[in-house]
């Protein structure tokens, strides 16, 4: 199962959103892309957004430096 790694720390939404779902669309089904954000906003849409496209958020941390990882699992698409 591949891991990927994609950092929109810079990014603005709807940016990140868009910079994420172009990654996972390069990705097979039950592959992982972890996404390094920050702020509030991507946060509370990234993982809507990753479910409605049937995708799975398997996990987030916030980390110290105020970046959040978010692991997304691909779905069967």
């Amino acid at each position: 199962m591949p891991h990927a790694i994609i950092d929109i720390t810079g990014e603005v939404c709807p940016m990140t959103w868009v910079r994420v779902k172009l990654r996972l669309e390069t990705l097979e089904a039950g592959d992982t892309l972890e996404v390094l954000l920050q702020g509030d906003e991507p946060l509370r849409n990234l993982p809507r957004n990753a479910s409605d496209e049937g995708h799975v958020v398997r996990s987030f941390e916030r980390l110290a430096d105020g970046t959040t990882r978010l692991v997304i699992e691909v779905g069967q698409g």
